[in-house]
């Protein structure tokens, strides 16, 4: 699970951020909607975020919003935003930990990341075993592309079927 640790209400211009917000961080009259907007994003989020589920929000050791993330969109500098929902009451995500303590010891980085029985899925290659941190479980990865080779004959064939069916984004 993402924590980000979030500074006091600042203003930023508008027109020079990158989501076009005119504040950041976490102010006590802010509702819900108006925290996630402020500060879903511009976050340096390293390779571990792009597997997890949910985000915390945290300002002076309480967690403040819990976020059920969709996908991480790419900002300008390196930096993601992300796209999704902020839990509510009765989501057992935001009742585990909004309004307690913070689940990790505070650091000088505001990005900190940890194993949540809240965040584990179901294996991609479809055994139905859970996962807490990534797709698969160890060696699965191999197995669920290794069964998708098989559709298509051998490794060869796989092979020769990409290659001819592959459209390069990039067009090289």
């Amino acid at each position: 699970m993402i924590h980000i640790t979030l500074g006091a209400r600042r203003y930023v211009n508008p027109q020079e951020d990158q989501l076009g917000r005119n504040i950041i961080g976490f102010d006590p009259v802010m509702n819900d909607e108006a925290l996630f907007h402020a500060n879903r994003g511009c976050w340096v989020l390293g390779e571990r975020a792009e597997k997890e589920r949910y985000a915390l929000l945290s300002h002076e050791g309480e967690v403040r919003l819990a976020i059920e993330i969709d996908r991480l969109v790419p900002v300008a500098g390196g930096r993601k935003a992300i796209e999704g929902k902020y839990l509510t009451p009765g989501d057992a995500v935001h009742d585990a930990y909004v309004g307690r303590p913070t689940p990790v010891e505070t650091t000088r980085n505001p990005i900190t990341y940890f194993d949540s029985p809240h965040g584990a899925r179901t294996c991609y290659c479809g055994c139905g075993e859970s996962v807490a941190g990534g797709w698969f479980v160890m060696g699965h990865d191999q197995k669920a592309l290794h069964a998708r080779i098989s559709k298509i004959g051998t490794v060869r064939e796989f092979i020769d079927w990409f290659d001819s069916t592959y459209a390069d984004p990039q067009g090289a």
